[in-house]
């Protein structure tokens, strides 16, 4: 291993985040699957946010709900199919955009990697707003006697903006109407850059962590170098993801972010070979910045996993023992949190060291 295995993580605890809940085991996005992630360990559930066409905030990863509900099989509407450009790239489908709240809640979740994961509970559950997800996690908490942080992330900032539907705003007002969410551990995130400078500010600039404690922010990061965020491609600046994980640019993140969400592989890559490799230095230059690391995002298949980790030669094998395996390499690395779909592997990996 190279110097920088060795590293510890900032956070007092490692936290388990439930990558969209417990998205191997339920449908993601949906109640079922924060309340499975919950009841297997999780620290932090994550509702990905986007607006519908009378601005209320769903959870879906994207605004394309083709592949994760049954749109398509409701004639009534099929003349919403269309094409849009979403963050600079065209793609076609149904839109949240193009629907008010009641019209999605006719529609029912559906498994998005269904020869991978099944389709046993297609039809079951509905889209849920981000005012039933902090309600069913209170509850939740009430239950299982510890807080359950929320980690919501803003998708498609700037294209909701264009739009007249800006979520930043609405985000913050909706986690103070809730008396959950003005003390219980909550983690905005995105993968742009100006919507979190500016809820920095809007949550009290360099005195945020004072007024709002149970408030952080977290700056997603893609593992596209030569890539920007969207925001600074729209706004036609130069900065990259390559640049951003740089130790000066680790230091302008830390001015208004409290921790960054890399891609695992961004961590400790795989070899040629498919085996995982050596950590790479952002974890140490990320902590010498005063950023804790949250990546993204562990699954239980083999197909995800290091060739190191797999169980047998079949993708599609569900690999626990290998999740683990893998998930505990990353917090030798020194991680302060991490992405998962199952939870109940997090967890194990975490408390059976």
């Amino acid at each position: 291993m190279t110097a920088h295995a060795a590293e510890k993580p900032l956070a007092a605890k490692v936290l388990v985040i439930g990558h969209r809940g417990a998205s191997a085991l339920r449908p993601e996005h949906t109640l079922a699957s924060y309340g499975k992630a919950i009841a297997d360990g999780a620290d932090f559930v994550e509702p990905d946010l986007v607006m519908t066409k009378d601005g209320v905030m769903v959870a879906r990863h994207e605004n394309e709900i083709g592949g994760t509900t049954d749109v398509a099989s409701h004639p009534e509407f099929a003349s919403r199919k269309t094409s849009k450009v979403v963050d600079g790239e065209t793609i076609t489908g149904w839109f949240t955009d193009d629907f008010t709240l009641a019209e999605l809640k006719t529609l029912r979740a559906r498994e998005r990697l269904p020869q991978l994961r099944g389709t046993k509970y297609d039809g079951e559950f509905q889209i849920p707003t981000m005012d039933e997800i902090i309600d069913f996690v209170a509850a939740e908490s009430a239950v299982v006697g510890r807080p359950i942080g929320i980690i919501p992330e803003i998708k498609h900032s700037t294209y909701f903006q264009r739009l007249g539907l800006p979520m930043e705003d609405k985000l913050l007002a909706t986690l103070a109407a809730h008396s959950y969410t003005r003390t219980a551990p909550v983690e905005i995130q995105s993968f742009e850059i100006a919507n979190l400078k500016y809820l920095h500010e809007k949550l009290g600039g360099a005195q945020a962590r004072q007024k709002h404690p149970n408030i952080r922010l977290l700056q997603l990061l893609a593992d596209l170098p030569e890539r920007q965020t969207y925001d600074v491609t729209a706004a036609g600046g130069k900065l990259r993801f390559a640049d951003m994980i740089t130790p000066t640019g680790l230091r302008q993140i830390a001015s208004y972010a409290d921790a960054i969400g890399p891609s695992t592989r961004m961590i400790i890559p795989l070899k040629a070979d498919g085996t995982l490799g050596q950590p790479t230095a952002l974890v140490h230059d990320a902590h010498a910045a005063g950023l804790e690391l949250h990546p993204y995002t562990f699954r239980p298949e083999n197909q995800f996993l290091a060739k190191n980790f797999w169980q047998g030669s079949d993708p599609k094998t569900f690999n626990e023992s290998g999740s683990v395996a893998e998930i505990r390499a990353y917090i030798d690395a020194g991680i302060d949190a991490f992405f998962t779909d199952d939870p109940a592997i997090g967890r194990e990996a975490l408390d059976k060291r």
